[in-house]
């Protein structure tokens, strides 16, 4: 699980660093001439950007669905132990009612 989130944190830290060059070119007290070559610069970087953050988010999700697939079987066994142990009590709770509703009876007669 750990490995999900430092795969968001890097996405998310690469996208607000792409945000943050942008917001500081337009801020920032340039030429317009020296503005535009560097958003020109800006824009080029982006499509890197965007392919590390697919890729980064590619791997985690391959990452969780292995673990998923690991996990699978046991999560399976779990179910099934459950199912049984409840089939289990609602038998012996069934019993016990029929024993308790045939000791009235007797008790009634």
């Amino acid at each position: 699980m750990s490995n999900n989130r430092s795969g968001v944190f890097i996405g998310g830290l690469m996208l607000g660093t792409a945000i943050g060059a942008l917001a500081g070119l337009l801020i920032a007290p340039r030429k317009g001439r020296e503005t535009r070559k560097l958003l020109q610069k800006s824009a080029r970087a982006i499509p890197e950007v965007v392919e590390d953050l697919s890729t980064s988010l590619h791997i985690q999700a391959d990452h969780i669905s292995h673990r998923t697939r690991l996990n699978w079987g046991e999560t399976v066994e779990r179910l099934q132990s459950a199912v049984a142990a409840g089939i289990d009590a609602s038998r012996r709770e069934n019993q016990a009612l029929k024993q308790n509703t045939s000791s009235t009876q007797h008790i009634e007669n």
